[in-house]
């Protein structure tokens, strides 16, 4: 009950108001049925403004920080997600990924849409980064569509590290639904689910028009953290020269 007040009566309608989002595409998400959601990850925002716009109800599998936060501020927050109907999901250890899966088919098994980041985390400077095939291996076992879709203009309203996003002209483009049902059986083939994020990834980058990185954003937020790391060591003990 809470989702659908929020959408309809609260946060749906201010955000519309707000941003004006302008929305391309919406016809491709099916009135009825099982279906995969998967888009790019520039802001905090696009849980928000993503399911305001679709007609359906529709579940994000969540990061379990947002779940587990301190204080009251955590607390608010993780009623926040599990009212509308979120899944938090534990990123960390081997069996990470395998617990979004079954989480997921669980939504997919409901006739329900399940909405999905394939890039595992928000985008750290705009660009689109390589797909993880988790939502390969979900659409393979559970027989659905993938419709892609392009959050545009997000990042300028809210980046990583901004709390309160800012006036933005905001688009949301979704594209026609993927079909991979050519590949059934086949979501134990390496290859194959590797071809189809990819080919999931290049219909979100059609849409959303980004640079794209073929490497992991975790990865890369890794090594950029741990330059920026050495980079402070080395100001705070520089190398006395040598004589």
């Amino acid at each position: 009950m809470f989702y659908y007040v929020l959408k309809y009566v609260i946060l749906g309608p201010l955000l519309r108001l707000v941003f004006r989002p302008r929305i391309e595409g919406l016809e491709h998400v099916p009135a009825t049925g099982a279906a995969i959601v998967a888009g790019n990850h520039l802001s905090f925002a696009d849980h928000f403004l993503m399911p305001a716009i679709i007609k359906r109800r529709i579940t994000f599998l969540a990061k379990a920080e947002y779940f587990t936060g301190p204080g009251i501020k955590g607390r608010l927050t993780a009623a926040f997600f599990h009212s509308v109907g979120q899944i938090p999901v534990d990123r960390s250890g081997k069996e990470a990924g395998q617990a979004a899966i079954r989480e997921g088919l669980g939504v997919l098994g409901k006739d329900e849409l399940l909405g999905i980041y394939p890039e595992g985390t928000r985008s750290h400077d705009g660009r689109l980064y390589k797909g993880k095939v988790g939502v390969a291996v979900m659409a393979l076992r559970a027989g659905v569509p993938v419709i892609p879709c392009a959050m545009i203009g997000t990042f300028e309203a809210q980046p990583p590290g901004r709390k309160i996003p800012k006036v933005h002209p905001v688009a949301i483009r979704f594209g026609e639904p993927l079909d991979f049902s050519r590949y059934a059986g086949m979501e134990n083939e390496k290859a194959i689910l590797r071809a189809i994020t990819d080919e999931i990834m290049y219909a979100i980058l059609s849409l959303s028009e980004q640079e794209y990185v073929d490497r992991y954003a975790s990865v890369v937020k890794a090594e950029e953290a741990a330059e920026r790391a050495a980079q402070a060591r080395a100001r705070r003990f520089p190398r006395l020269p040598q004589r």
